[in-house]
């Protein structure tokens, strides 16, 4: 019983620790990603759709993102929105496409990000203490009723620990990653 419970929350950690990732690649780093326009939304046409929907998006160079419509009336709209976003660069359309060149990050622009990064690291770090104490609830809960055993309910409790630590270890080396980016 104790093993469902805890096979059952294994699921949920791996969706916070994806999750995790994804805020992660939205950050802006001095390195160019596709991530970081691609979920802007735009409004196209009386639809709001997200930017991935209306081009394609690639990054050429280190600093550098091209976004190539599918229909080239999305050029507009699709520059709108990047100014919208605020992303903190000038979107240039040239002919077919919209060009975004990323500047070089100042310490300060830096400072902020990593503070950004540890902010969204102890986020994740408290989804996963959720999950686990709603597992550990689960099991208490089970042992109350007589179905698992007090030794179990105690190796269950070590064993989610261990399942939980494993997981708050990928958002660790997920951040190192992130910050070796930041300080290129």
């Amino acid at each position: 019983m104790v093993k469902q419970i805890i096979e059952k929350t294994k699921p949920e950690l791996e969706k916070a620790v994806g999750f995790f990732g994804q805020e992660l690649a939205k950050i802006r780093t001095g390195q160019a990603s596709p991530a970081l326009v691609e979920d802007i939304m735009v409004d196209v046409q009386g639809q709001t759709l997200a930017l991935k929907q209306l081009a394609g998006i690639s990054c050429l160079e280190r600093r550098q993102i091209l976004i190539a419509p599918w229909d080239p009336l999305y050029l507009g709209p699709i520059e709108k929105a990047l100014f919208k976003a605020q992303l903190g660069v000038s979107p240039v359309v040239e002919g077919k496409v919209v060009r975004i060149t990323l500047p070089s990050l100042t310490q300060e622009y830096r400072d902020v990000l990593l503070r950004l990064l540890s902010e969204k690291s102890e986020q994740a770090k408290q989804v996963l203490r959720k999950w686990r104490d709603v597992a550990w609830g689960e099991i208490q809960e089970e042992a109350r009723k007589g179905v698992i055993r007090q030794d179990d309910k105690f190796k269950g409790k070590e064993d989610l620990q261990n399942l939980a630590n494993q997981y708050a270890k990928k958002v660790d080396e997920a951040v190192e990653r992130k910050k070796q980016e930041i300080e290129r």
